[in-house]
């Protein structure tokens, strides 16, 4: 199975976005950070990603005669490289964003289940904005995104950071318009 075939399952990309920030967990502690999903289904999919090499054991123990792992994340292994994003179909990129609406949803539903949920408190958002950009204004615009993001993704979760999942998403909703259907001499059909 290809990386994003690995990906494009909302709980293996729940999974994924739950180890981010070089921890190390056990299926365990993966099960209780994904309470809506079954724990049968959570160490289905950490199996599937350890064996094919997404996430690696950090370390064993012995607990009650049972062998407990921690994992963590191979980020080298847990991304779609350019390659793979050009080779996409329309279908695979359909599929590729159902499933991060999927993930979005099901996160955000966990985080309202959540008795200490505040999303005034917590600075939450899910704003949208359409707007006109240019190519160049797009590029500048996702290079300042990049810019600000990058860097944050090597944060180590410590007792005061929170993990918060951001997720930029940009296309064309409307294509620039023709010269017949712009200029000041077209009447604004809304008025």
């Amino acid at each position: 199975m290809d990386t994003l075939e690995l990906l494009a399952h909302p709980v293996r990309l729940r999974i994924v976005h739950a180890m981010r920030g070089e921890r190390e967990l056990t299926t365990g502690q993966l099960c209780a950070r994904i309470p809506d999903t079954s724990k049968a289904m959570v160490y289905r999919h950490v199996d599937l990603l350890a064996a094919s090499g997404i996430l690696e054991v950090a370390g064993e123990r012995r607990v009650r005669g049972a062998v407990e792992r921690r994992y963590r994340l191979r980020h080298d292994r847990a991304v779609l490289d350019a390659d793979a994003l050009a080779a996409m179909t329309p279908d695979g990129h359909r599929r590729a964003f159902a499933t991060a609406m999927a993930v979005l949803v099901a996160e955000f539903n966990a985080y309202l289940d959540r008795e200490d949920a505040d999303p005034v408190a917590d600075l939450i958002g899910y704003r949208q904005h359409a707007v006109w950009l240019t190519r160049g204004e797009l590029e500048e615009m996702i290079s300042e995104f990049r810019r600000v993001i990058l860097p944050l993704l090597t944060n180590q979760p410590t007792p005061d950071r929170t993990q918060h999942l951001l997720s930029p998403i940009f296309f064309p909703v409307e294509q620039p318009p023709t010269d017949s259907e712009s200029g000041p001499d077209r009447p604004d059909p809304c008025t």
